[in-house]
């Protein structure tokens, strides 16, 4: 009995090659066995079975074990285009029978479905309009087809769009339901050749985090590129899928041959060799070949990985991750809490009510961006509005609106299930949907989960019962089991995707019966995770000082947050600008507001609210000008931890000229730097304000840059700076780049987000002294672990120096082992973490010195040896270690910029001419695909470049322009 499940789970599994390729070898005419007017291979279904046949068993006397049905264009859409649609389900049938027959029932036959042509996530207006569920239909008939011609499993391969392939998984399980035969999935995307995205620009953990959340079976990359233009993903796939992973490369970049012909460069051993290579390095457990690929390659890869090799095992998944379609994120960050963003939301902003009533999507779109470059994880969508009654519609404009413009996930705030239903058909990743309760019994409950489940999505629910909301401890946790009973148990969401929002009533309308709200909120939360600790939590906290002013406002808000996220809080739905950082709060006032959140006297109200009418005018005259009487220090210090940018440029000029440009850097901006990234690792900051002391740091660093002088004509080294893939924020390292390109150094940096493939190659190209990689959060610093790996298998003699507000010296140490666990080989260049950009140059300073150097990474492998000798250890905040610092050089000239501004520079159209892709133009566009020889060239001279020259002519809509400033 066949099981492939099994089988990909045991062993390395080879996959047949390129069908297109292969179909070359045989002598087909248009005419006699296409019997169309060009190449439509799923007509040979029909027409030529016995072909077919042929190609499935040369491959499988290559060595395949799984051969791809003739059905990759077989959807309805695409036969459409040859006028074959009403055959669409007996192609697909006669094409799983034809591979059936050819490679008897020992090996496995794998369903193939590609793209239909449409980009549905896209707003474009001919590929984007594709509606969700007409795209399900049609995937559910070529699935049936496939199902009932006898395939193993289905491949959804060659996708560009992530909402497409949601819809053909969709799809897929409808046939499956409608024949009573359920098969293994397995998806395949296809990455850019530059830049390791799908096509409307999904990277790969989004792919992951939306793939894991729809539960299939095999996940990987196939088509596009050669293997080596893979492995960055292919590396990522290999470190943090749970589910088997698959690499199916074209035979390398395909080249325009001489005569129009499309050439794969890649021959069978180095092919062979790569795939080997992922197998034994990443785990990857199914291997073949994809466009350009023949027997041969097939034969070579089988020789390589042999029969029966044993796959690696699979490691546990990540903690749950939600996704957008161009990043993921993990559902409760570290520190907590995860920011969820509210503006965009009917209820809650007048703003955005007067957006939706006027079909201001482009202004909601900005809110959205708004929020995310704050510092928003997730953004709420909630477009509900008593004066239409379209909400479905909207919601689905909105959400393709910003699924396509947004890296943060979606979280749907509803409680009608249409409108989830419409919102989730719209989103690409995996979303959260905002909320179910029992208010009206279970009914709507039960129509909800299912919704939430067959999309993979997070659920919150709110403790509100028959009897109304729970006020209480005891009523919380009470209806929270319930619903849990409810949604795990009867339905079987994992307890990880369910959040219980416990409610935040309002504490400021002098109301008897809300005095011990908010003291029962943060218990609730507290006894929720002893009773439920997989669960979540979530709160909109702005509910609690509804009514009052801002400053007070303010106050009360954030110190609620801190107890909730003390007590276990997860997800905090909040405005930024409505929250003033615990640390930044007087004792007193901490203290009048404690007594309200906790109901420790009758007067707490009074008393809270007469504090800050008293404080008046006065306290304002006071904001205004905080840094009176201080000394430019003390100033400047002032200025970065409270995110203060009007006036930081004075102050660094006041340090400067009162204790120098180098001990300014030294004494004030990395104290004060060191400072926010510590409160920020303890919990005191939430990520808004540490992006924003980030914007003030940049405009002190710029400033400071023109009292630093650098050597001109000499360098000490060049280093190679980078945050790493997942990580969006460049906090420090630019300063980083600041201190070392002022004493000496030249500094290439890759910027954010950057893939380990990047950074590898650019040590070689810059021949690197050493490398510095950068994170902030705990979910990228892994990638620092995986870095040092690949450099070390690459054989890159560097070091490597990491730091960031998520790690901290013995992190440094765990990860100089660059096989981890397996084995107690280090490291030898050396893994140093350095806690501020101070040590990052007295570090750099000894290893360029070479008898400094020797005994330094001595000390550092010695260390790192000691600490996996001591055995495991609890995870620690990053040390306090003695800072080493250094004199910087100060003998540079300032240059001088050609203008001061922002120029815009108008180009010709006869230079952008020839940059235009003409291959891409004349073959994919104007349809010269497949046409080769002296009709390509006839196509040529006669047709296409006299067609193009008339249009450029002609054109008058195309006017290239270039802004170019300097500041």
């Amino acid at each position: 009995m066949r099981d492939y499940r099994h089988a990909i789970n045991s062993r390395v599994v080879v996959f047949d090659g390129g069908m297109g390729a292969t179909l070359e070898q045989f002598d087909l005419s248009l005419e006699k066995d296409y019997r169309l007017p060009g190449r439509c291979h799923e007509a040979l279904v029909l027409n030529r079975p016995d072909v077919i046949a042929g190609v499935h068993e040369s491959f499988v006397e290559a060595g395949a074990e799984v051969v791809q049905t003739d059905t990759f264009q077989a959807s309805r859409l695409k036969l459409e285009e040859w006028g074959l649609e009403a055959h669409t389900l007996e192609i697909n049938r006669r094409a799983g029978e034809i591979a059936r027959s050819a490679v008897g029932e020992e090996r496995f036959v794998a369903g193939s479905i590609g793209p239909t042509g449409f980009l549905p996530a896209s707003d474009d207006p001919t590929l984007g309009d594709m509606p969700f569920r007409k795209l399900v239909e049609v995937f559910a008939e070529q699935s049936r087809g496939l199902v009932e011609g006898g395939v193993d499993l289905i491949i959804i391969e060659t996708a560009q769009d992530i909402l497409e392939v949601k819809a053909a998984i969709f799809g897929a399980r409808e046939a499956f339901r409608a024949t009573g035969r359920t098969l293994p999935l397995q998806v395949s995307v296809s990455l850019l050749p530059n830049g390791g995205k799908m096509l409307l620009g999904t990277d790969i953990s989004a792919m992951l985090a939306t793939l894991e959340a729809l539960k299939v079976d095999a996940i990987g990359l196939n088509c596009s590129t050669g293997p080596e233009d893979m492995r960055d993903a292919i590396r990522f796939l290999g470190e943090f899928s749970p589910v088997p992973v698959h690499c199916i490369p074209n035979a390398g970049l395909p080249l325009q041959g001489p005569e129009g012909e499309t050439i794969f460069p890649e021959e069978a051993e180095p092919l062979a060799d790569a795939l080997l290579e992922f197998v034994e390095r990443y785990g990857v457990g199914i291997v073949g070949g994809c466009c350009g690929t023949t027997p041969d390659h097939i034969r070579a890869i089988r020789a390589r990985v042999g029969e029966n090799r044993p796959v690696k095992p699979r490691p546990a998944p990540r903690p749950p991750h939600v996704s957008s379609m161009i990043a993921a994120a993990p559902l409760v960050q570290e520190p907590r809490p995860t920011i969820v963003g509210e503006r965009v939301n009917s209820q809650g902003s007048r703003k955005a009510k007067e957006m939706l009533l006027a079909d201001d999507y482009d202004g909601i779109q900005q809110v959205a961006e708004d929020q995310v470059e704050g510092g928003a994880h997730v953004l709420d969508l909630c477009v509900a509005l008593t004066e239409r009654s379209d909400e479905d519609e909207q919601m689905r404009l909105v959400a393709k609106k910003v699924s396509l413009s947004q890296p943060a996930p979606i979280q749907i705030d509803s409680t009608e299930p249409d409108v989830i239903a419409t919102a989730l058909d719209q989103i690409p990743g995996r979303a959260i949907v905002n909320s179910v309760n029992l208010e009206a019994g279970r009914d709507k409950l039960a129509r909800v989960v299912p919704i939430a489940l067959e999309h993979g999505a997070a659920l919150i629910a709110l403790t509100i019962d028959e009897v109304g909301m729970a006020k209480t401890v005891e009523r919380k946790v009470e209806i929270a089991k319930r619903i849990h009973e409810m949604v795990c148990t009867e339905h079987g969401m994992d307890p990880e995707l369910l959040i219980f929002d416990l409610l935040t009533f309002t504490l400021t309308t002098g109301d008897e019966e809300w005095r011990p709200s908010a003291v029962a909120t943060v218990e609730g939360i507290r006894a929720l995770k002893a009773e439920l600790p997989a669960v979540k939590t979530s709160l909109g906290v702005s509910n609690v000082s509804f009514g009052i002013g801002l400053p007070a406002r303010s106050v009360l808000n954030s110190v609620f947050l801190h107890h909730c996220v003390q007590a276990g809080l997860d997800l905090a739905m909040v405005n930024p600008n409505h929250i003033t950082p615990y640390s930044e709060i007087s004792t007193e006032e901490r203290e009048l507001a404690d007594d309200l959140v906790f109901d420790r006297r009758e007067d707490a109200l009074e008393r809270y609210i007469a504090h800050f009418e008293a404080k008046g005018p006065a306290a304002e005259a006071e904001s205004a000008n905080p840094t009176e009487g201080m000394e430019p220090e003390e100033a400047l210090h002032f200025h970065v931890l409270r995110r203060k940018k009007e006036g930081v440029e004075d102050w660094i000029d006041a340090c400067n000229e009162k204790i120098g440009a180098v001990p300014t850097l030294n004494t004030v901006l990395l104290p004060a730097m060191k400072e926010v990234g510590d409160k920020f690792g303890a919990g005191e900051l939430i990520l808004p304000f540490v992006l924003q002391s980030a914007e003030v740091m940049k405009r002190a660093v710029s400033r400071l840059e023109l009292y630093l002088d650098k050597v001109e004509g000499y360098t000490k080294g060049t280093v190679v700076i980078a945050t790493v893939f997942g990580d969006v924020h460049d906090i420090g390292k630019s300063l980083v780049n600041t201190i070392l390109t002022n004493n000496g150094y030249t500094v290439v940096d890759l910027g954010k987000q950057v893939p380990i493939g990047t950074i590898t190659d650019a040590v070689k190209e810059h021949e690197a002294t050493a490398v510095g990689l950068s994170a902030l959060l705990v979910s990228t610093s892994k990638q620092m672990p995986l870095a040092v790996s690949e450099m070390h298998a690459q054989g890159l003699d560097v070091p490597i120096l990491v730091g960031g507000a998520a790690i901290n010296r013995n992190f440094g140490r765990r990860i100089a082992f660059p096989h981890g666990k397996e084995s107690d080989d280090l490291y030898g260049p050396g893994v140093f973490y350095c806690k501020d950009a101070f040590e990052g140059l007295a570090v750099m300073d000894q290893l360029v010195e070479p008898e400094l150097r020797k005994p330094l990474v001595t000390k550092v492998l010695q260390e790192a040896r000691d600490f996996r000798a001591k055995g495991p250890e609890p995870e620690e905040l990053p040390t306090d270690d003695d800072t080493v610092r250094s004199a910087a050089v100060t003998d540079n000239r300032i240059p001088t910029p050609p203008f001061w501004g922002r120029r815009e520079i108008d180009i010709d159209l006869d230079e952008v001419f020839p940059h235009l892709d003409l291959h891409v133009l004349f073959k994919l566009h104007w349809g010269g695909r497949g046409v080769k020889g002296e009709e390509w060239r006839r196509l040529l001279g006669d047709d296409f470049h006299p067609r193009l020259a008339r249009m450029w002519r002609e054109q008058d809509y195309l006017r290239p322009r270039a802004v170019l400033g300097y500041f």
